[in-house]
């Protein structure tokens, strides 16, 4: 159906919205083939392309009803509980309505307007990306910012990060001449880790909490403001370098910003107005003028969109059919599992910042680990006691290469005499729900905080649309268990399994939650033991006193579950690196339950022949993608709570200094130190 009546529409569409422009006249045009230019010229092509209304509607209705019909929180954002409320009140259905009536002079403002206006959840699992524009072309300044202990005391302060010019250097050998020959920059090398005394003429932190305001991803404001800085992560190509909102944009927003700065070493500050550049970003299909990039960017297709998992042939139906695979960029955000792994529910935040991979210089990488690889590292620290687990992710690498290689580090590290474990999560953004409790089960060994459950119970909103849904399902609609929404293999919170054509959501658990009517199904229990791997009999390590969990605050779903869990049953101590001066760090942030995306749910729809309801969501013609939280988890001490809207503050604050920021075994060092 998709292949005869959306491509007759997306056909319509490409001559609509992209007539014929005089070169001249047409700004996509001047960019063809080009690497790297100025914002403004990238805006201006972005800018040219009209807002088609079929496109506007089509984008409108797939959003709202998703998130009407299949995101957990839709209700609760609407004026999130303490110590969220100031931060997070947004009806996004509502808000939704306004921009399908507000004018726009282009597509690329009603872009901004509806991906700002999902940012106002806080939400890194609730979010949209348009291929069309977001990290088409990268926008980047050669000055990554860190917070460090001034020279003058103990109070953390912005500066330019002392390996800025190593970074730029590495990561952009063909644009270093163009900024160095810009009037008062000069020799980069002179701006390294020089004290940033204003940015554009006002306080630094102004800049960091005006971007705090309008960034997404992460309920408390900790998070968000530490998203400004520099970062390091273990992640699957090794150790990766993330330069933060203020050098890295996925828009073209900002052209240019000045700085004040006082150079080391020196007495007077320098004033500099340091010019952005924007590079084409990666899997971007190339083009000739506005209407061949429109065609290859900006139009969705099959891998958009999901599939009937049992469709209709000669004979009846058959099946089960696959997922489609993505592609383009598309690919890069999803990258393609395993059949089995496909299978495993994941809590996932998608990082909308620029989808690139800057190498952290080797300088600050902390050497050759003594076992594990990628995202999943482990050292000995020169003491001989303390162990270091860094952990990028709980996914990246297969499920079965995480499950035995969590198992196979640990011992070893035991084996090494490590008495004691710090456990990096920095910029860990989730991944397999059962790596999370398996991680939990190997360190805290046997109890019950870790059997039969390791993580938390969770539940699945019963909105009208999912109700019907279970309904199907439950009449037999996905006789092979394919589908999210049919509860087969899954067990009640007693631990019973939950019965075959059992319609969980039917007649529901109803809430009311700011006002407006709700509903959630059963709660759910344990879903991954038992593991695939027998785990020890004994804890590998004392959680409370000999294990510490480190990172920026950027840890979200299954890192959160992880960390949750060890933090409430054993007061697992937390250390959140750099920040803002007394502001409250938040240790872990974006709970969720489970995490997925609008192709899933439209899988869901189509399977059990509900894609004709009023209530679901339709094909997506844009190049677009949307993600949601599935599933949340309830608190371990506040039955009936969720974790998601709970406060979880660190234990303790290490700001670095200038010699140990972004240098991973300096700062394991210095906070083994401090801390054990």
């Amino acid at each position: 159906m998709f292949a005869l009546t959306t491509a007759s529409v997306l056909a319509a569409i490409t001559l609509a919205s992209a007539a014929p422009a005089t070169p001249a006249a047409d700004p996509c045009a001047t960019l063809a083939g080009v690497k790297w230019t100025s914002p403004a010229a990238v805006r201006a092509c972005y800018t040219s392309i009209p807002l088609n209304e079929t496109l506007r509607t089509n984008i409108i209705d797939t959003v709202s009803r998703v998130a009407a019909g299949h995101h957990t929180s839709t209700n609760v954002i609407i004026k999130a509980p303490q110590p969220f409320t100031a931060d997070i009140h947004v009806d996004i259905v509502g808000e939704l309505e306004k921009i399908r009536k507000r004018k726009y002079s282009n597509y690329y403002d009603f872009h901004v307007d509806v991906s700002d206006t999902l940012k106002l959840a806080r939400d890194g699992h609730f979010w949209v990306t348009n291929y069309c524009f977001d990290s088409t072309f990268v926008t980047y300044n050669p000055f990554p910012l860190v917070v460090i202990k001034s020279p003058l005391g103990s109070i953390g302060s912005i500066h330019i990060a002392p390996e800025a010019s190593k970074i730029s250097a590495a990561e952009f050998p063909d644009q270093i001449d163009w900024w160095k020959s810009q009037p008062g920059l000069g020799d980069l090398a002179s701006f390294d880790g020089a004290t940033v005394l204003l940015i554009n003429g006002l306080d630094p932190w102004i800049a960091v909490d005006k971007n705090a305001a309008v960034q997404g991803s992460y309920q408390g404001a900790a998070q968000r403001q530490n998203g400004f800085f520099s970062s390091y992560v273990a992640s699957t190509t090794g150790w990766t370098y993330r330069v933060g909102d203020f050098a890295g944009r996925s828009l073209p927003v900002w052209d240019s910003v000045t700085l004040t700065v006082l150079k080391k070493g020196s007495i007077l500050p320098t004033i500099v107005k340091v010019p952005y550049r924007s590079r084409v970003g990666a899997a971007v299909i190339p083009w000739t003028d506005r209407a061949s990039f429109f065609a290859g960017n900006c139009l969705g297709g099959a891998s958009y969109n999901g599939v009937d998992r049992y469709p209709d042939a000669a004979g009846g139906r058959t099946g089960p059919v696959e997922l489609p695979t993505p592609t383009g960029r598309a690919a890069v955000l999803f990258p393609p599992l395993s059949k089995d792994d496909a299978k495993r529910p994941q809590n996932a935040v998608v990082d909308l910042d620029p989808l690139v991979n800057v190498d952290l210089p080797p300088t600050l990488q902390p050497g050759a680990p003594v076992s594990g690889t990628g995202s999943m590292q482990f050292f000995l620290l020169p003491d001989n006691t303390t162990g270091v687990l860094a952990l990028g992710s709980f996914s990246g690498l297969s499920f079965a290469t995480l499950t035995n290689g969590l198992y196979d580090g640990l011992i070893d590290l035991k084996t090494r005499g490590a008495t004691r474990l710090i456990v990096d999560i920095t910029n860990n953004g989730g991944g397999y729900i059962c790596i999370a409790h398996w991680l939990h089960r190997l360190i805290a060994g046997p109890s019950a905080a870790t059997e039969p459950i390791a993580g938390l119970y969770t539940t699945v909103r019963g909105s009208p649309l999912a109700k019907k849904i279970s309904a199907r399902i439950a009449g037999g609609a996905d006789p092979d268990n394919w589908l999210n929404y049919n509860p087969l293999g899954r067990r009640f919170e007693n631990g019973t399994d939950i019965p075959e054509f059992y319609d969980w959501l039917n007649p529901g658990h109803p809430r009311t939650i700011n006002g407006r009517a709700d509903s959630f199904g059963d709660t759910i229990g344990d879903e991954c033991q038992p593991f695939d791997r027998d785990a020890p009999a004994e804890p590998l390590f004392d959680p409370k006193d000999d294990v510490l969990v480190i990172g920026n605050g950027r840890c979200a779903s299954s890192c959160s579950l992880f960390t949750i869990a060890m933090t409430e049953h054993y007061n697992t101590r937390t250390v959140v690196i750099g920040g803002k001066p007394n502001a409250k760090q938040q240790y872990c942030g974006t709970v969720g339950g489970q995490s997925t995306n609008y192709v899933t749910m439209d899988t869901e729809v189509k399977t059990v022949g509900l894609k004709n309801d009023p209530l679901a969501a339709p094909d997506l013609l844009a190049a677009v993608s949307m993600g949601i939280t599935w599933r949340l988890g309830y608190s371990l001490k506040k039955p009936n709570v969720f974790e998601e809207w709970l406060d979880h503050p660190a234990s303790a604050v290490y700001t670095p200094t200038a010699e140990t920021v972004n240098k991973p075994l300096a700062i394991w060092q210095d906070i083994a130190k401090q801390y054990f």
